[in-house]
This record gives structure tokens, sequence and C-alpha cells, in this order.
């Protein structure tokens, strides 16, 4: 299965799609608010991680790809968290795209069209998406997508260390109109 968008085509993962997706996890901009940049094997790491969630799950975070060059821009989709917290279980909704793409309104394009999946097709009653409390950019993509803030969902991200500057975080939500 594959969704599209006007701009987008998100698609399961394939061998291509390592080199841009490495490229994209050792940007120091892209990962800003992420704890490292990954390696090459962590990237592969990754995409296996999210190829084994949608063989589970039957969704997962789509590899996503421009529809008038076919390169691998980056991710968009929804994941379980594998954590606890206030708010788990839950479906996460989440993004990562390549630096040169931002600012063109790639990500909320594909989070509506995953968003249309989760109410629609999947039927889920809630979608929650995470972020670092210093990360205002992905807060501003949340927004767009009408999701609101939940004071109450804030927490220290346990994957991350004490202390560091990007463990405070904070939840948005949205649920189906039905």
């Amino acid at each position: 299965m594959t969704l599209e968008t006007e701009r987008l085509v998100l698609r399961r993962w394939k061998e291509a799609d390592l080199e841009p997706f490495f490229k994209l996890n050792a940007d120091p901009k892209v990962m800003e608010y992420f704890p490292k940049l990954l390696s090459r094997e962590e990237s592969a790491q990754m995409i296996g991680r999210m190829e084994a969630h949608f063989e589970e799950r039957g969704f997962g975070l789509w590899a996503t790809e421009l529809k008038e060059t076919q390169d691998c821009i980056g991710f968009i989709g929804m994941q379980v968290p594998r954590f606890e917290t206030v708010f788990t279980p839950c479906v996460e909704i989440g993004w990562r795209l390549a630096f040169e793409q931002w600012g063109r309104g790639l990500a909320v394009e594909g989070a509506k069209r995953v968003l249309d999946q989760a109410f629609g097709t999947l039927q889920l009653k809630e979608v929650i998406s995470m972020t670092s409390r210093v990360n205002l950019r992905s807060q501003r993509v949340m927004q767009k997508l009408g999701m609101e803030y939940v004071p109450e969902y804030d927490f220290e991200h346990p994957q991350i260390e004490v202390g560091s500057v990007i463990r405070p975080h904070v939840t948005y939500r949205i649920g189906s109109l039905s």
C-alpha cells in the first residue's frame, strides 16, 4: 500500500533509500533535537525497525519521496512508541525530512494524508505527536495539522540523557470526528 498527495508518495522502504536516509540522519540541522547523529549502520537498523513495524501493525513510518524526482526525502507516518509514559500505549504521528525540503509544507501535506488513513482506514480514535519542548518547528507542524497541545502529557523522554535540553517533551493530540 502507498499513500499519495499532490507532491508526495509515501511508500514502504527499499534498498535505494538507505543512502539518502543516512545523509539526513547525519545532518546536524535535521538531527538538532535528537540525541545524536546516526551512522549508516544505525540508519539501516532504523529502516529495519520501521519495516518490522509495518509487518507487525499494518502501518508505520513511510519512506517519503517527491513525485517530481522520485527521490527519498525522509519519512512521514505513524508508529507505536517503544517506551512507557502517561499517555502510552498510543499511536504517534511523526516526520523527518531532509533539510533542503523544509519550509515547503511537505510535512503538513504528508501528515494530513497519514491522518486520513489513521481515522479512515485504521479507525483510530486518537493520534498523538511529541517533540522536544525546544523544537518549535515541529510544534508548528502539529498546530497546522489541527492538533491540540496537552500540558498534562508533558514528560521527560526516558530515552534521552537526564539534564539534556532536549529531554523535556511536549505532546499534542488529535481525535477522530466520529
